[in-house]
């Protein structure tokens, strides 16, 4: 083939893929990879702190609640989130004040980070390609996650890969250290609160008369066994429909975002529990995690019904009765701190005599103070009024040592990226 030829073809067709990327059709759980790094071939990131967030549009749900606190820290220091998504890039660019840039190209940070001053960089999840930014040496780096769970991932064998670990609570530092062999949890993790987690209505219950409102928010059902925390495949249906069948609840189901995206037992399970509830009709409802943030469809309910997941600690503040999931697989692997012995498991057995078992808990005296607990070793005593500007200082502090520390390694003589 001529060599003029052979390139135009090619031409067409990194066009063609190009087109593809902008295109409504391509999919949300990919990344489409076009980039702004044309626009920074001789330019730094004017910030001394950078969000790394290399996942596409339906990861989303794990960086909108940072929002709030990264204005916060950009005003004291300077914050750019990097994606690697242009849609992200969009979406963040319309919520909030804080700077989104999309570089695509593994290697593009090379330079940048060169004739920049950045400090600092925040990772909310644990991608693989968090390494593309991890390899650097010229800055710190620390993981402060999306929410405090018990699940296994939560410690992770991945926090050894960071500087530090933000603890949101000394549950967070009493699980790593419980789990991690060969790390400092104590030296490495830093309690610095939960400044997502916002303080939930007072705990009032329905008034006489009213319907208790259940939630039931599950979480997805994971890309391994070892984190199949799910319970729409196992509990979803005859406890909803068990729910919706007596004349005591109202039911508010509020599913994880990304139910079904590994499994099309899940993704048909979530769909009968969606159909029911709204078949049902009266003032049964879905919410979507994008129709209201996790506070305000709490603030709905008197109860909550989830998985072992970040949901439930979220939910402690409310200071309502909290019934969690017990996974059917034998292989999912939890990292209980604590809640999970203290808090009503329900395992799938018992699904569909929900009704029954959620009286129980409703009438059961000492809860509150069991929560109450709960909340103080899980959030840490920054939560809620001082979480933020915590984290601010922390992020503070950092800066600050990673400017000595490379300034000793500048005197030495032993610097590189």
């Amino acid at each position: 083939m001529p060599r003029t030829l052979h390139g135009l073809r090619r031409r067409a067709q990194s066009a063609g893929i190009r087109a593809l990327r902008r295109s409504r059709f391509f999919p949300r759980s990919m990344v489409d990879r076009l980039g702004e790094e044309a626009g920074y071939a001789d330019r730094g990131l004017d910030a001394r702190i950078m969000l790394f967030f290399p996942g596409p549009p339906d990861q989303l749900y794990q960086l909108l609640p940072w929002l709030p606190t990264l204005e916060a820290v950009d005003a004291a220091h300077g914050v750019v989130v990097v994606c690697q998504d242009s849609r992200v890039a969009e979406a963040l660019r319309a919520r909030t004040s804080v700077r989104a840039i999309t570089f695509s190209r593994y290697g593009a940070l090379d330079g940048v980070l060169a004739r920049s001053d950045v400090a600092l960089a925040l990772y909310v999840g644990h991608a693989s390609a968090n390494f593309e930014c991890l390899r650097f040496a010229s800055l710190l780096h620390a993981y402060i996650g999306h929410g405090d769970s018990d699940k296994g991932v939560s410690a992770s064998n991945q926090l050894k890969a960071y500087d530090a670990v933000f603890a949101p609570g000394q549950a967070a530092v009493d699980r790593i250290h419980a789990r991690l062999m060969r790390f400092d949890a104590e030296r490495r993790c830093v309690v610095v609160g939960q400044p997502t987690t916002l303080s939930a209505p007072p705990a009032e219950g329905p008034a006489p008369g009213e319907r208790t409102t259940v939630l039931y928010a599950p979480t997805w059902e994971g890309a391994q066994p070892s984190v199949a925390y799910s319970s729409v495949l196992t509990h979803g249906l005859p406890l909803v429909e068990s729910l919706l069948a007596d004349a005591r609840y109202r039911v508010i189901y509020r599913p994880h975002p990304l139910i079904g995206v590994t499994s099309g037992d899940y993704a048909g399970a979530n769909a009968a529990v969606l159909n029911a509830v709204r078949q049902a009709g009266a003032d049964h409802r879905v919410i979507a995690a994008d129709d209201e943030p996790l506070e305000a469809t709490f603030a709905r309910a008197d109860v909550l019904v989830c998985d072992v997941s970040a949901v439930a600690t979220a939910w402690l503040p409310a200071l309502r009765p909290l019934v969690v999931t017990k996974p059917a697989g034998p292989a999912a692997v939890s990292a209980d701190s604590g809640m999970l012995a203290r808090v009503r498991r329900l395992a799938p057995e018992e699904a569909g005599r929900a009704p029954a078992l959620l009286a129980e808990e409703l009438a059961a005296e000492g809860g509150r103070t069991v929560l109450e607990e709960l909340v103080a070793y899980y959030l840490s005593p920054y939560w809620p009024d001082r979480s933020i500007e915590r984290f601010v200082a922390i992020c503070g502090e950092f800066v600050a040592e990673r400017d000595r520390l490379r300034s000793a390694l500048v005197a030495a003589g032993a610097t590189g990226t």
